[in-house]
């Protein structure tokens, strides 16, 4: 399951670095750059978790994080502050105003991502797992292994994000057009019929000894992963 984290951040060129590296590590990512917009945000759809900076336009961080903390169906929402104040007096009042954890500027993206994992362990355990089990397959995260009926599959890079993104939406059907924007990108320049090719190239591999078939072709729509059973 893919955390979604919102990112209040109004520097442009930040907001682009944080939403390719965590979306690289596997988060749903959405961001906004008006604090006066940020409640408003939450209210459309609640994240797992806020990273917030405190020095946004028209409405500060630390007054967001305590309108969070006064709202009883936002208030145990996971807030992470990024702020620029560096000194002591200030993480103490980003902490007393009901942030999580607090990172200054300038922050390693590496230390960031393992912060914000953290706090999900804490509070959402959940999502901070970074395996994916789906009947008799499992997925690992972190060292991108894949194990059918206990044995392991090897999987290029891109199969590997396939069966991810499947895996993450087991039983719904994924339009090729869908299927491109989650696995290649938006922007990426790919036909519709390459996802066919890589789809074969993921039964191939995924269907062990002429197992049950993972992918459900479904005609004029596109693709849907059954989870096979032990």
């Amino acid at each position: 399951m893919q955390p979604y984290v919102l990112v209040a951040e109004d520097e442009e060129s930040l907001v682009e670095l944080l939403t390719y590296n965590l979306k690289a590590e596997g988060f749903r990512v959405d961001s906004v750059v008006d604090g006066g917009d940020v409640m408003m945000r939450l209210d459309e759809e609640l994240p797992d978790l806020l990273l917030l900076d405190w020095m946004l336009p028209n409405l500060s961080g630390i007054e967001i994080c305590r309108q969070i903390r006064r709202n009883s169906g936002l208030r145990n929402l996971p807030v992470v502050m990024l702020t620029a104040r560096g000194a002591e007096e200030d993480k103490i009042r980003g902490l007393d105003a009901g942030a999580d954890d607090y990172l200054p500027k300038p922050f390693s993206v590496k230390e960031l991502i393992a912060r914000l994992r953290a706090v999900l362990r804490r509070t959402r355990p959940v999502l901070a797992e970074r395996r994916i089990v789906r009947g008799s397959i499992e997925l690992d995260l972190d060292t991108h292994r894949v194990n059918r009926d206990g044995a392991d599959v090897h999987l290029g890079p891109t199969e590997f994000r396939l069966l991810r993104h499947f895996m993450e939406h087991a039983g719904r059907v994924q339009s090729r057009g869908q299927l491109l924007d989650a696995v290649w990108g938006r922007d990426a320049e790919v036909e519709e019929r390459t996802v066919d090719v890589h789809i074969r190239r993921l039964r191939l591999a995924m269907n062990i000894d002429n197992g049950e078939d993972i992918i459900r072709t479904v005609r004029s729509a596109g693709y849907a992963f059954e989870a096979p059973q032990s």
